[in-house]
């Protein structure tokens, strides 16, 4: 059974931003280990974007882009970083997606890109395969990845640590040197057994951390394992607090649900209460139903308080001609049909919930922290592209642009990179002795969820911040506890990483008394 494993690059996560810079790499000679927390490709958040990735419009300029990124973040991006993916964003688009992965992307009787208009931009910029263009992404890289000579795959893996000789050396004069990354500890979900993964450089693609709240679009692998990680080898985290909550998911009490894309109401559909009426236009008169998703979740939020409902509703059927509903929304159509809706005849019940962090790892132009040889990528990431409040099928794209820029840079220094010594890094010891009972993850898991909806979700206060880092603090200290005497599972490795991110957001929150974007205050 093979424990130790050496690679040029180590990737953890396979979306977007993981898998175009494994293949950027991988093209080149460069010899890449992936490691996928699962083997579908639903296991990421790229497969389920629904609405689209910014493009160009008709008249469309890098400069109106770039304010409009800036207005939606609440002046709060960075400005070289919005500059960077304004201008090399569209054909990088063209080059990787439409040419390279060859992405079908929907087009007119004449050849020319559908192009979509979302919250928040100027005009229609947005190209799309339907209302499941993640998914056609994610199919397309992993066509290319599953066989291609230079990847190896850990399927069915989740990283445990980062592998640090400050933290992790046998040699403790290493903890004078520089902080730099030489891998990662991988846990074999099947096996049960840990690699230890050297690389000379590695690459941070886990995605977000939607898991860590009761509601959310995210996938079930979206527990902040990558900020953790990070956190705990001594990275720089940034932007925490804000945390963008998608304004529509379609509303279901008990049974987890799905994201209505912004794209519909960029096709006419209204957010109205339950007897029908719009009521954006009260809170947004400039944008109305098409206001940036900040302003549209707070404004779905007071509505609900007003009402004294537990969800608002989506209005298709009024706006959106049947045939057309059915034909450029059929993911949607058919999701609503199995929970009994009609979205030709029937009002959608809709809710917000938490979808994109729009904080991270802080990192430069290249993906690179303040860690060497760790880079991060996508949603893990931030490069202050998306500020207090991300735009409208910005993520994909700064998937796009970081991942080349991450993997070009890798290509310029790699050969300068040597490979940290071997027997310096102990192989892993696992010392636990009970077996973990899932009970107990999944009640901690739940109270994680629980807390972070209620006193650090859509609205805070100081009061239930207050509460949020008092409990969450007890928490971490018995899940530790737990995670020290227990033998591994991914579940558990899981829950470490959940309450530690939870910690990192709400201490944001706590630290930012002003309100901005995406992080209210009252």
């Amino acid at each position: 059974m093979q424990n130790n494993l050496r690679t040029e690059v180590l990737i953890i996560g396979a979306g977007i931003s993981g898998g175009i810079a494994a293949l950027e790499l991988a093209d080149a000679g460069v010899e890449v280990t992936l490691a996928r927390h699962g083997t579908s490709e639903n296991a990421t958040a790229t497969y389920y974007a629904q609405g689209g990735i910014i493009y160009k419009g008709r008249e469309d300029r890098p400069e109106l882009l770039a304010e409009d990124i800036m207005q939606a973040a609440a002046g709060h991006s960075y400005p070289p970083a919005v500059q960077k993916i304004a201008s090399e964003g569209p054909q990088l688009v063209e080059k990787i997606l439409i040419e390279k992965l060859e992405v079908e992307f929907d087009r007119d009787d004449e050849g020319n890109f559908l192009l979509a208009r979302e919250g928040g931009h100027r005009m229609a910029r947005i190209i799309h395969v339907r209302d499941s263009t993640g998914k056609a992404i994610q199919q397309a890289i992993n066509q290319r990845i599953n066989n291609h000579p230079n990847i190896k795959l850990l399927d069915n893996h989740t990283a445990i640590d980062l592998l640090t000789p400050a933290h992790h050396s046998l040699n403790r004069l290493a903890v004078y040197e520089p902080n730099r990354c030489t891998g990662a500890y991988i846990y074999n979900q099947k096996t049960r057994q840990v690699v230890k993964v050297l690389a000379r450089k590695t690459i941070l693609a886990t995605g977000g951390l939607g898991q860590i709240f009761k509601r959310t679009t995210n996938p079930p692998a979206a527990r902040g394992d990558g900020i953790a990680m990070a956190d705990r080898a001594g990275a720089r985290i940034v932007n925490m607090e804000f945390i963008q909550f998608h304004p529509t998911i379609f509303y279901h009490e008990y049974k987890p649900t799905f994201l209505i894309s912004e794209a519909v109401r960029g096709a006419g559909a209204r957010l109205v209460d339950a007897k029908g009426r719009p009521f954006m236009e009260k809170f947004a008169p400039q944008w109305k139903d098409l206001a940036p998703r900040d302003l549209v979740a707070c404004s779905i939020h007071k509505q609900m308080l007003h009402d004294d409902m537990s969800h608002v509703y989506l209005d298709m059927k009024s706006y959106i001609p049947q045939d057309r509903i059915k034909k450029d929304f059929p993911f949607i159509y058919q999701k609503c049909l199995e929970f009994g809706v009609d979205p030709t005849k029937d009002l959608i019940p809709v809710v917000p919930a938490a979808h994109y962090a729009c904080g991270g790892i802080l990192v430069d132009e290249h993906g690179l922290s303040n860690i060497e040889n760790l880079y991060a990528i996508g949603e893990v990431a931030c490069t202050g592209v998306h500020g207090a409040n991300r735009l409208a099928s910005t993520s994909l794209l700064e998937g796009v642009v970081w991942a080349h820029s991450a993997a070009q840079h890798i290509l310029g220094t790699i050969a300068k990179t040597p490979f940290y010594h071997q027997d310096s890094i102990p192989d892993w010891e696992d010392i636990g002795e009970f077996e973990p009972d899932p009970a107990l993850i999944n009640q901690d898991m739940s109270s994680i969820r629980n807390i972070m909806w209620n006193y650090v979700g859509l609205v805070r206060t100081t009061h239930r911040l207050q509460r949020a880092r008092r409990d969450l603090r007890n928490l971490e200290n018995e899940i530790e506890r737990f995670y020290r005497v227990s033998k591994l599972s991914d579940g558990l490795i899981g829950l470490r990483n959940a309450v530690r991110t939870a910690i990192i957001v709400t201490a944001a929150a706590w630290a930012n008394r002003r309100s901005m974007g995406c992080h209210y205050r009252e």
